[in-house]
């Protein structure tokens, strides 16, 4: 949280100059044919992230800047591997793929490179880590490096491309819709800045809707501190003291009992008071969208920044094109505001 913080002054326009940087990309490969949005991406994630929340420039390492998101895959890989669910070629899947940790030397070329690369840029991060938490320098580097890849840049990898993924099954008009607030919000303030976004109710719904129907972390596991009784709507359930439980955020968040038509996508879905109201029933960071994270609940600690940078990331497209065109995980056109 203290990272994030100090951070927040960095945030907006290290976004829009890595973000211009991304669509003049794509922009310049679109001629050629439609351009896959994965790997800009993941390449714009990695910048920013590594900018914002550690102060380092992959920039500075040429082997970083160019491969830096593909090695953050491959150790994101190895560690997410053993709890995807694969359906095919059961019971193999669980006993050679899910059953055993994988060692650690199938990542740790990519993962020493990504160490030295934050040692060397994360210096003034890094040092506060260890006078202000009092952690050792080894410590400070392993947990930003985890914050970074596994919370930051896992997360926003996932998140991303399902929001572009629900633009390009638009049925509804959205874009427009979206391209008006965006351009009548940002016209009324003082640009596109975290409190503009704030303002962005549909923008906003969009990105709570992307979250309900896919949560970039689908499971959550707590173990039970004491026994209590749990509750759902028709039944209750007695937990045990040290009992391992596991959530299913999928599921939960397709309640009919609590939404409407649960299963389709309804971007205005959490709009005006009563969809306000439904954001006590949004859990993708492992509580509530209305809740508040602290170091007793383990609530996602960026949980506000999460869907404020994405909620900038949708408004600054808004703010470029009219409209974009995606199939098959890939621009095919871009439609920029006449002159």
């Amino acid at each position: 949280m203290d990272t994030l913080k100090r951070s927040s002054t960095v945030w907006v326009p290290t976004l829009t100059t890595l973000l211009d940087t991304m669509w003049d990309n794509i922009e310049s490969k679109l001629a050629s044919g439609p351009v896959s949005y994965l790997v800009p991406i993941q390449k714009f994630i990695f910048a920013f992230t590594s900018l914002c929340i550690a102060g380092a420039d992959p920039a500075n390492s040429p082997d970083i800047a160019d491969k830096g998101y593909m090695r953050m895959d491959r150790w994101l890989a190895v560690q997410l591997l053993p709890s995807v669910p694969i359906t095919t070629f059961q019971p193999l899947v669980e006993i050679f793929l899910h059953s055993f940790p994988y060692p650690y030397f199938l990542v740790s070329r990519d993962y020493n490179k990504l160490y030295k690369f934050v040692e060397n840029e994360a210096k003034e991060v890094i040092s506060r880590g260890q006078t202000e938490f009092k952690l050792s320098k080894e410590d400070a580097t392993h947990n930003l490096l985890f914050i970074l890849g596994f919370n930051a840049f896992g997360g926003f990898s996932i998140l991303f491309p399902s929001l572009l993924s629900a633009l390009a099954s638009d049925k509804t008009g959205i874009q427009e819709k979206l391209r008006k607030e965006v351009r009548e919000k940002v016209e009324s303030g003082s640009g596109l800045s975290l409190r503009s976004v704030q303002e962005m109710d549909l923008v906003q719904s969009f990105v709570y809707e992307t979250l309900r129907l896919n949560p970039p972390v689908p499971l959550q596991y707590g173990r039970a501190r004491k026994d209590f009784e749990l509750s759902s709507h028709d039944s209750v359930f007695k937990i045990k003291k040290d009992e391992l439980l596991c959530g299913y955020q999928p599921l939960v968040m397709r309640d009919p009992k609590v939404f409407d038509d649960p299963e389709t996508f309804v971007p205005d879905r959490f709009t005006g008071e009563k969809g306000k109201e439904l954001l006590t029933y949004l859990y993708w960071s492992n509580g509530p969208q209305s809740g508040m994270p602290s170091g007793s609940n383990k609530q996602c600690a960026g949980k506000d920044y999460v869907t404020l940078t994405t909620s900038l990331f949708l408004a600054h497209m808004f703010l470029r094109y009219d409209s974009v065109t995606i199939a098959n995980a890939s621009f095919t056109a871009v439609d920029k505001p006449t002159p």
